[in-house]
């Protein structure tokens, strides 16, 4: 076996930059200028999960091996199930590989503290077949820990070369819903699903809390060369309590002036927040209980005004979504979120926030024909039709 990493990290689809350290590579979901102007621990945590970044890869190798040290953040007594890799091989998506070595970071609610367990970086095989040809590899990284890659083995005499792009380029903004770290493998979060049967490429920037509209994410979407453009938004805004409707309604704009900017005819459809019981008609922010449960606080109210609730957030992207088509941009739609995952859901939302992995695949399956489909709005004839909301 001998070292490809260099070779491997030219195959690399859904990452925007990387930061290369004596501890290896980390790849990132977001760009290096813009990560390290903000300065955030939990942003740059959520930039390094590979949520949807795979190598894209074609071989004529019999296995490959990659070492890589998985950080994965655990509530503080509970053990990990493991990081969960998936192969893709000439389409054919086979049996999930499951690292067991991690380097978790274990978090104490009761004194608010994060202490690092045992470093134990991780060997991964994936056995790819008999060597008769080259074949298309795909290996998905996970969607659960910070990956930072130390090396990518083939045996002896092996290629490595960029595979063809899988399609046309979709880019995807959001939150942790879109992130998706309780899917159970990293084809199955609903941005990988949705594009692995519309045949499309995916960039997944969800970003679990960090859907605040940032400028430098809206220059990233911008600067791609995206076919079909998606944001789902307005939930972390919630969650964190970071910006009343004065401060909302303009950063929406801005965010969309500048994606425009670079894509003046690109379709752009919008998600608004699926449901979130204890957010519909209570203002953040959200806090998790010590059951585990999402909840908000109570505030006066004389410090209300202006204050979000999902309902009204929802509300505000639909009429500022109806404002800009009517000014002209008939490539822009929205999709009340509620329609992907709503009320008759939160069987499959086991914190009050986040779906569960069935309830990913259920956004899946209502997104694809929303988006992809002939009618969708990423669809044949899907750029001169209305809003889709239950209204």
């Amino acid at each position: 076996m001998h070292s490809v990493l260099d070779r491997a990290l030219d195959c690399v689809v859904g990452a925007l930059g990387k930061t290369t350290d004596p501890t290896g590579v980390t790849l990132h979901r977001s760009p290096d200028s813009g990560r390290a102007r903000l300065a955030d621990r939990a942003f740059d945590f959520n930039s390094a999960v590979p949520s949807g970044v795979r190598f894209e890869m074609l071989t004529d190798a019999t296995e490959l091996e990659l070492d890589a040290r998985l950080t994965v953040v655990l509530p503080l007594g509970l053990p990990s199930p493991g990081s969960v890799f998936d192969l893709v091989v000439d389409g054919e998506l086979r049996e999930p590989v499951v690292a067991t070595q991690q380097s978790p970071v274990f978090f104490d609610p009761a004194r608010n503290s994060l202490e690092a367990g045992p470093d134990e970086p991780a060997t991964v095989r994936f056995r790819l077949g008999p060597r008769a040809r080259e074949r298309r590899v795909e290996i998905w990284l996970p969607v659960t820990p910070a990956v930072t890659l130390i090396d990518v083995r083939v045996p002896d005499g092996a290629s490595v070369r960029p595979a063809p792009a899988s399609g046309p380029l979709w880019v995807h903004y959001g939150s942790s819903i879109s992130q998706c770290s309780d899917a159970d493998r990293p084809t199955s979060t609903w941005p990988a699903a949705v594009a692995r049967a519309a045949g499309r490429s995916l960039v997944n920037l969800g970003l679990g809390g960090q859907c605040q509209l940032d400028p430098f994410m809206a220059r990233a979407v911008r600067d791609l060369p995206a076919s079909a453009i998606s944001l789902e938004l307005g939930i972390n805004v919630h969650n964190a309590d970071s910006m009343r409707e004065r401060a909302f309604v303009p950063a929406l704009h801005g965010f969309l002036d500048t994606i425009r900017d670079g894509h003046p005819h690109t379709p752009v459809l919008i998600v608004s927040p699926i449901v979130c019981p204890a957010a519909e008609q209570r203002p953040g922010p959200t806090l998790v209980g010590s059951d585990g449960m999402v909840h908000t606080v109570d505030r006066p109210a004389e410090l209300a005004f202006g204050a979000l609730t999902l309902a009204r957030i929802r509300e505000l992207l639909g009429r500022h979504v109806e404002q800009r088509r009517e000014e002209g941009d008939d490539r822009l739609r929205l999709i009340d979120g509620t329609m992907l995952f709503g009320p008759d859901d939160v069987a499959d939302l086991p914190d009050g926030l986040h779906p569960n992995a069935a309830g990913y695949a259920r956004m899946a399956e209502r997104f694809l024909p929303l988006s992809f489909g002939s009618s969708g709005a990423f669809g044949r004839s899907g750029g001169g039709a209305g809003v889709n909301s239950r209204a």
